[in-house]
């Protein structure tokens, strides 16, 4: 989740998604509550450790933040290097994990397929959306640790591409490799208070609309796929503080195309067994994630 959510276009909900994940990490989002403190003080940290589900949470957090100080590196290096091979390997994962959970979906109705065909129509919209520049102070970096972490843990809708859109994609990398501990508290303590706020709303879609939640998540999913497509021409672009040049504004295009405006080889074998390799993650995910449930 922590290597996903580090690409803008890839959302680290969608991999909790497909390792079967989601449901149990709502749940213990929104069992952090005033409760779980009335608890801590009544009966004890073990009592309040597992109402909270404190051991879930530990592992998957650590595994986010391990992976941010450690994989982000290389997602980001492939990024800059490699950028069709590694799109075409997250544009496989995601149109699989499409398939993955609208699977769930036992029945269809009129107004399911409306809100699947919402949901991918807003996510596309969304994709489309031209970053801005906005000025860094504590207060907006709390304000779109808020945000940026709704969208984290919503699959198909990229916490980075939020940030992106808001301007403050460079500035949260570079804050993460120059360890600035200050920016990062205070984004920190923004996505905390955007987890255990969001996580209600959330929790109550899967309780009382499970299966218009799985449809609207699968709408998302599909529609982000406008972000990851790999090959793009670059319509607009910006120079970051480093001297660097970066594009904001992109349209997809096909691998032909590709080849004749950039002079430079679509890799259209490799992006398509790329492809296939995502999607067979995603099916190899979705069995371990249901060992478990088989097991019990």
């Amino acid at each position: 989740m922590g290597a996903a959510d580090a690409v803008p276009g890839v959302s680290g909900g969608t991999i909790a998604f497909m390792t079967g994940i989601y449901e149990e990490l709502i749940f213990s989002l929104k069992q952090c509550s005033i409760s779980a403190l009335r608890m801590l003080f009544q009966d004890g940290l073990k009592a309040a450790w597992q109402h909270i589900n404190g051991s879930f949470l530990l592992a998957l957090f650590t595994g986010i933040i391990l992976s941010i100080l450690t994989l982000t590196r290389v997602v980001l290096f492939l990024l800059d290097k490699h950028p069709i091979l590694l799109w075409s390997f997250f544009f496989g994962l995601i149109l699989a994990a499409v398939w993955s959970v609208l699977r769930h979906v036992e029945k269809w109705s009129m107004g399911i397929i409306a809100t699947f065909l919402g949901g991918a129509v807003s996510a596309f919209l969304i994709t489309t959306i031209s970053p801005t520049t906005i000025e860094t102070s504590p207060l907006v970096v709390f304000l779109s640790g808020m945000i940026a972490i709704c969208a984290m843990i919503l699959p198909g809708i990229s916490g980075s591409f939020i940030l992106l859109i808001l301007g403050l994609y460079a500035p949260m990398l570079t804050a993460v490799k120059e360890l600035q501990l200050v920016t990062l508290c205070v984004f920190a303590s923004g996505c905390v208070a955007g987890l255990l706020s969001f996580s209600h709303v959330l929790s109550w879609m899967f309780n009382h609309f499970k299966t218009m939640t799985l449809a609207l998540l699968g709408g998302f999913m599909l529609g982000s796929l406008n972000k990851v497509w790999p090959w793009k021409q670059t319509i607009e672009t910006v120079i970051d503080r480093h001297g660097k040049e970066i594009p904001i504004v992109q349209h997809n295009i096909l691998p032909h195309t590709f080849e004749t405006l950039h002079s430079q080889p679509a890799y259209l074998g490799f992006a398509i067994a790329l492809m296939l390799l995502g999607m067979g993650m995603v099916i190899a995910l979705e069995r371990l994630g249901q060992k478990p449930a088989d097991n019990e």
